[in-house]
């Protein structure tokens, strides 16, 4: 699947519905947050970890493909691992964002760029570079781990993880409850109940009798 194909099938669904259809998927906690103007993200990961100095960070901008996402273990320290420059230099070389389990600053210019950015934490103390660091080996960003090559999808509601060999079953089981959803918004907007749609009644009747039974669209 391109990164084309991706963009398309991810404007057809969203975390959400990613997660309905699978609710082991890998998701980022709400403290990584998007600092940026642009926020959808739908990219192979470019992993980074670092520990109070960001030059692996830039290391790593200037090291990834076109349409990759950098995605920084800075072991959630209050300590900024990049900033305007970093996002400008993402943005000049095609990236499709930047996520950091740390400090980011610069938020002045951060709260206007279209590169979507996420950090746990803003502050204006940037790390140190001399250290190495390490590209393109797992990492833990936001308590989950990220592999090289993981798709890392994010929007409004937050950010997934999903390793490229199930994304595609993955992606067309969202697509689905996607269809689902909107037949049942159709109907709630005609005056219909959420009793209409799903199999409420039947559901509850089956769990209180110990019976399995899963709640599902009927529309």
């Amino acid at each position: 699947m391109t990164l084309t194909d991706l963009a398309d099938r991810l404007q057809q669904v969203d975390t959400t519905a990613m997660c309905d259809a699978d609710k082991t998927l890998r998701v980022m906690d709400h403290g990584i947050r998007a600092r940026s103007a642009g926020i959808r993200i739908a990219a192979p990961a470019f992993t980074v970890r670092c520990r109070g100095d960001f030059l692996a960070v830039l290391r790593a901008i200037e090291s990834a493909s076109a349409g990759d996402v950098i995605v920084v273990d800075g072991d959630a320290q209050e300590i900024a691992l990049g900033g305007e420059l970093f996002a400008r230099g993402a943005l000049a070389r095609g990236l499709a964002g930047i996520i950091v389990d740390g400090g980011y600053r610069d938020l002045g210019y951060i709260a206007t760029c279209p590169l979507p950015v996420y950090s746990r934490f803003t502050t204006p103390l940037a790390g140190t570079t001399s250290k190495l660091g390490q590209l393109q080996v797992p990492v833990a960003c936001g308590g989950v781990v990220v592999n090289p090559g993981d798709i890392v999808l994010a929007d409004d509601e937050g950010i997934i993880v999903v390793s490229l060999a199930d994304l595609d079953s993955l992606l067309a089981s969202a697509a689905a409850i996607k269809d689902a959803e909107g037949r049942l918004i159709e109907h709630l907007d005609h005056g219909g109940t959420l009793s209409d749609g799903l199999n409420l009644a039947d559901h509850v009747d089956a769990l209180k009798q110990g019976n399995a039974s899963a709640l599902r669209f009927l529309l």
